[in-house]
């Protein structure tokens, strides 16, 4: 495919009434396992797990440059389309969405870290200028941290700025609202019929609902985030530890 095609595909994706599940990967060994099993139909990068194999912790910390390296690699690596976690866009939203496109990807997670909701339609709008400059119809994935990070905010008001800014991205092009950090079931339920007029993302986890059942709830798009690392971590660890012992 080309790339105009792989953003298409992407979008096709997002609008098919089967659930689009994204196992994330965070290297070149990784993005191509899960490449080649059956069902994955496009490739997403998990920022945390990115950074944590390359020795940063998470929040814009590693080098942008290296961030872009590794994801040129993964974009060279498979023939699916790759949707990249672009944090909150590295203080540039339109250069690291043009430079995000230029190496490969055709879609991209933007976090908004609760700023002002102004601001951060506002960044939604130059993600997406910045794909259409670009001659493609790039796909967003805007996501919005109420239940993820702590603001002290009460549950009441957790959903009620899930539920505003979710259809304030949606309503400036994006393809997706993304809402991490929840995971029970009544809350997501509720959240996609306060929401209504568009397509979820949640990030799904041991405990939560399964893909089925959030397609049964009308959410669109689940991804694990940072989780098959740890899990692959967790595993490579019980396996060294076995042949360290005496």
């Amino acid at each position: 495919m080309s790339q105009r095609e792989k953003a298409l595909a992407l979008q096709a994706l997002h609008d098919a009434p089967e659930i689009l599940v994204l196992v994330n990967a965070w290297d070149v060994a990784s993005a191509r396992l899960v490449a080649s099993l059956p069902g994955c139909r496009a490739v997403g990068t998990a920022s945390a797990a990115v950074s944590e194999s390359a020795g940063y912790p998470d929040g814009e910390v590693m080098p942008v440059d290296l961030v872009f390296a590794n994801l040129a690699r993964i974009c060279a690596a498979v023939d699916l389309p790759v949707t990249a976690d672009l944090e909150s866009g590295y203080g540039d939203v339109a250069a690291t969405v043009t430079e995000a496109i230029r190496i490969g990807a055709v879609g991209a997670n933007l976090e908004d870290g609760m700023r002002p909701l102004d601001a951060s339609v506002g960044a939604v709008a130059e993600a997406l200028e910045a794909g259409r400059a670009a001659g493609l119809p790039f796909v967003l994935n805007a996501r919005t941290d109420a239940y993820l990070i702590d603001l002290g905010l009460t549950e009441e008001r957790k959903f009620e700025e899930a539920v505003t800014r979710s259809r304030a991205f949606l309503a400036a092009g994006a393809a997706c609202a993304f809402i991490p950090g929840l995971y029970d079931a009544a809350i997501i339920r509720a959240l996609v019929d306060a929401i209504g007029v568009g397509k979820i993302n949640v990030i799904g986890a041991r405990g939560a609902p399964t893909p089925v059942e959030l397609q049964a709830m009308g959410v669109t798009r689940v991804s694990f985030g940072p989780w098959a690392f740890r899990a692959a971590m967790a595993e490579f660890g019980r396996y060294a530890q076995e042949r360290l012992l005496p």
